[in-house]
């Protein structure tokens, strides 16, 4: 269901613009005038407010203290705002209507105990028109806070579901086109792991799952996405911190109608390394919708010199829903330069690579591993000139960063294995800022 959520200025300010697009000189100097639609929402709103304060949601992508939402499914959008007063239930969530003749009415005003507004999201979970809230709220400062759900669908709030959660996501793991929502929490000890937990809409309410066992706490999470396995089957990749600084990818999806984390499944698990003290996390590198996860492979050195730095691939491979791995390509990350290079998942065993100050040279090692050719060299310039000498001596432009000009350049060995100046450039990539 498409929705907009606004800013309350950029609302305010949308609705204070009136008049048709012609307009003369005067007009262009003249101050802007409030229409009576911007006077009347922000007097309902200046009115309901009397007593409380602004208490925007914490996190997630909808922070705004006034949004908007199709709640009830009538093509009209209702207005939110997330405030927090003092009684015994200090936070307020008011919702706006407007009526026939464009003023603006309270239609529902819930409270509830806590703290804070966490985290909301608008999702169709069941089958009538509209869309629902999903609101997370902290109770303390514990991690646990409480996670309630709320249809509109009859013109007044009706409480669909009441749990405790660390974290939530919306997903539609059943392929039901309903959203549904994954919950962690944490596990029954402290030292254990976290659970996931699905809740679906069937019937006349929302149905929980058996739990399936996390990797690690809800507190370790540092990424939660959702997209597809190989063979297209929705999936949740939740990403944590393990040990020795390791990030763990769980991977929930539904098989046989039943939640599963597929990883958890595997006796290693879905864990990989830092790579130069930076984490890796599962991504969609290819573009084909599906989350690739990374593995850390060891490039053979050159030369044995002690003091050499050790330099590695990432190899990038999806699962099905067994759990069964699908190469898909390699990769060689520099994270403190900010880029990466695409590359054939066959070459990974033999590809190497020597670093000499801002320049990359990479090998292709022969089956033996007793010789190697030189294919291409990857170099970063910056300063005033880097754009003259990120051409010289045969040397082409990859890509531009802000002060920094990315350049390749063909060795001897390259036409051998098909590496051209195409390849490079579409091949090469920078590192997207987190």
């Amino acid at each position: 269901m498409l929705k907009r959520i606004w800013a309350l200025g950029l609302i305010l300010a949308a609705l204070s613009l009136s008049g048709c697009a012609m307009r003369t000189v005067e007009d262009l100097y003249a101050l802007p005038k409030r229409s009576e639609e911007y006077d009347k929402l922000q007097s309902a709103i200046d009115i309901a407010m009397a007593g409380l304060d602004y208490a925007a949601p914490l996190s997630g992508t909808n922070r705004q203290t006034l949004q908007t939402a199709d709640l009830d499914g009538d093509g009209r959008e209702e207005y939110l705002v997330f405030a927090k007063g003092k009684s015994d239930r200090p936070l307020q969530l008011l919702i706006f209507q407007q009526d026939e003749q464009g003023g603006y009415q309270i239609q529902e005003v819930i409270g509830f105990r806590g703290t804070s507004f966490e985290q909301v999201e608008y999702v169709q979970i069941d089958d009538q028109p509209g869309c629902e809230i999903v609101l997370g709220r902290q109770l303390s400062d514990q991690v646990v806070g409480t996670l309630s759900v709320f249809s509109f669908s009859d013109g007044n709030a009706r409480q669909l579901l009441s749990a405790s959660y660390s974290r939530f996501v919306s997903c539609d793991l059943d392929g039901s086109g309903r959203g549904d929502l994954l919950v962690l929490r944490p596990g029954e000890t402290d030292t254990g792991s976290g659970v996931a937990v699905l809740y679906s809409y069937h019937g006349d309410a929302m149905e929980r799952s058996v739990e399936a066992g996390m990797s690690a706490q809800p507190e370790d999470v540092k990424r939660i996405a959702v997209s597809k396995l190989h063979g297209g089957f929705p999936a949740v990749y939740v990403a944590s911190t393990g040990k020795q600084d390791a990030v763990v990818t769980d991977v929930f999806a539904l098989r046989d109608d039943r939640l599963v984390n597929i990883t958890g499944e595997i006796s290693q698990g879905a864990s990989v390394g830092s790579l130069r003290n930076y984490a890796v996390y599962a991504d969609d590198l290819d573009g084909d919708g599906i989350y690739e996860l990374p593995k850390l492979i060891s490039m053979k050195p050159i030369t044995s010199k002690v003091g050499t730095e050790k330099q590695y691939l990432l190899r990038w491979y999806s699962l099905d829903l067994r759990g069964n791995e699908v190469d898909k390509l390699c990769t060689f990350h520099n994270f403190a330069g900010g880029w990466y290079l695409k590359l054939e998942s066959n070459w990974a065993s033999y590809l190497t690579m020597e670093k000499l100050g801002n320049s990359y040279t990479f090998y292709m090692w022969n089956e033996n591993f007793d010789q190697v050719t030189i294919l291409f060299t990857i170099s970063e310039h910056a300063g005033n000139d880097r754009e003259f000498q990120a051409t010289q001596n045969n040397r082409f432009v990859l890509q531009r960063a802000e002060g920094i000009t990315y350049a390749g350049k063909l060795e001897l060995g390259a036409a051998l294995y098909g590496f051209t100046e195409e390849y490079l450039v579409n091949s090469f990539r920078l590192i997207p800022q987190d």
